[in-house]
């Protein structure tokens, strides 16, 4: 049997369980899988597949922008005293892209 080694990775609970069904519909354990991924890796001389920046559209990029500003303390976050106060304004800001 040929030697091997051992690679230790840490992920979180549900991406290694999403993973593991996904590859054992194929009939391989997580450990193949990454043999595979390593194995393709080589050949290629790189990632065995292209690595992209993500798109977004306008819209989730400002969405992106106002979380960040809001975790970094930039802005401040709505707060509302009641979850009725929070379906209002969402209501409000539905009828008034609606209405353009």
């Amino acid at each position: 049997m040929a030697r091997t080694a051992n690679i230790n990775v840490r992920t979180e609970p549900y991406t290694k369980s999403e993973a593991e069904a996904i590859f054992s519909s194929f009939g391989l354990s997580l450990s193949d899988a990454i043999n595979v991924f390593l194995n393709m890796s080589i050949m290629e001389g790189g990632f065995p597949f292209s690595i992209k920046q993500p798109r977004y559209n306008q819209e989730t990029e400002a969405a992106m922008l106002e979380a960040r500003n809001i975790l970094s303390g930039k802005d401040d976050a709505r707060r509302y005293s009641s979850a009725r106060e929070l379906f209002e304004e969402l209501d409000a800001e539905v009828e008034s892209s609606c209405s353009l």
